[in-house]
């Protein structure tokens, strides 16, 4: 009798997933001690004044669990500041959930709320989280592609793809990769396009404090018809320049919540406690998030004048901080080959486009990350002035 152990067989919940680009990247960007444009955090600290806070909260004591749902104070805060901004009042008891991110808040909406054998839409390139989350559910992700010139909806293909098994649509403005942003109209058609139906609407919003040149940010949270069907996720992370703090929110009409909730207490229970404290006294003066904008459209435009003699074509970029140029004038490699590349020979890592997509991009598209401090912006640029 062979009495030699064998270990088990594993079978993968996400057979098709590996390691992200983001970590592949980066380890490359380490490796070559090259630029890092490439993952989506900022180089620079957060305000002197937030950090001061957190201190203060952890020395009051703020230092055991807080309330599954998040910090009362927080809540309340994350209220007063939707209503100011779009007009709507969330109830911070029953319709605003403090998460460990948007990431973790996405993939519980999608547990919360998709069933096995339902279909999300989800509009290509997206943010890499969501395809698999909606597979953990046992769903099927439908995948419809933005205009390949603009990275618009396409509402015509996303009317073709709704079916009596589509469940949610998970949408993103401002846009990761593109930088697109929705325009209120845009916002609308897609209300009266789901009106008929039962889908509800996952709205990623986590660059909703980076919008420029004039625009508005088009929230779902400002159009009734949508905040009544909608999950709205957040990040403070992104907002206040804090990624590793991984402190978002979500809101949601109370039925949606309740179900967001009962998830979210068994994947994570709750979320860093001073830091809960310290961001709800943070909110109450609005200058902290409202002049977010102008910071990095700054930065937006210092960067895009450094490749503007380049053979980059730079894509619009209309909000978040992720600016995409197509390099066909610059390589004829794909868009991870010339990725990988760039990170070698020339010293500046940035994301390829076709990992945000089901089936490889019509085009040669390569994403920066310009959410760096002015010193990285200008090393990078030197090294990129010759392409």
């Amino acid at each position: 009798m062979n009495s030699e152990a064998h270990p088990p067989q594993v079978r993968s919940r996400l057979p098709e997933v590996g390691t992200t680009i983001f970590t592949v990247m980066s380890a490359l960007a380490q490796q070559h001690a090259a630029v890092n444009l490439g993952q989506g955090f900022p180089d620079f600290a957060g305000d002197p004044a937030l950090l001061d806070l957190v201190t203060d909260a952890m020395r009051a004591g703020h230092n055991q669990y807080p309330p599954m749902a998040g910090v009362p104070l927080l809540r309340e805060a994350v209220s007063r500041k939707i209503v100011r901004q779009h007009g709507r009042r969330y109830d911070p008891d029953t319709e605003i959930t403090i998460t460990a991110g948007a990431t973790q808040a996405l993939l519980t909406a999608v547990l919360a709320l998709v069933h096995p054998g339902d279909d999300v839409i989800v509009l290509d390139p997206c943010y890499d989280s969501y395809v698999p989350a909606i597979a953990l559910a046992g769903a099927r992700a439908v995948r419809v592609p933005l205009r390949q010139d603009s990275f618009s909806p396409d509402f015509d293909a996303i009317r073709a793809a709704i079916s009596a098994r589509t469940r949610a649509i998970i949408i993103n403005t401002p846009h990761n990769p593109s930088g697109r942003v929705w325009s209120a109209d845009e916002r609308a058609e897609l209300a009266r396009l789901i009106a008929p139906t039962e889908i509800l609407v996952i709205s990623d919003e986590v660059y909703e404090h980076m919008v420029f040149d004039g625009r508005a940010h088009a929230s779902a949270s400002a159009w009734p018809e949508l905040a009544a069907r909608a999950v709205v996720v957040s990040s403070f992370g992104k907002t206040f320049h804090v990624t590793g703090w991984k402190v978002g929110y979500v809101v949601a009409p109370a039925a949606l919540t309740t179900e967001f909730r009962k998830v979210h207490q068994f994947n994570v229970f709750t979320v860093n406690t001073p830091m809960q404290h310290a961001l709800a006294h943070y909110l109450a003066e609005p200058t902290h998030y409202e002049g977010l904008s102008a910071f990095y459209q700054r930065k937006r435009d210092l960067f895009r004048n450094g490749l503007a003699s380049s053979r980059f074509e730079l894509l619009p970029c209309e909000g978040s901080y992720f600016q995409c140029v197509d390099f066909s004038a610059v390589s004829d490699l794909d868009d991870e080959a010339f990725c990988r590349w760039l990170t070698q020979h020339v010293g500046v890592a940035a994301i390829p486009l076709s990992p945000f997509c089901a089936t490889a991009p019509q085009r040669r598209i390569a994403r920066f990350c310009f959410a760096k401090q002015d010193a990285t912006l200008e090393r990078a640029l030197e090294r990129l002035a010759g392409l």
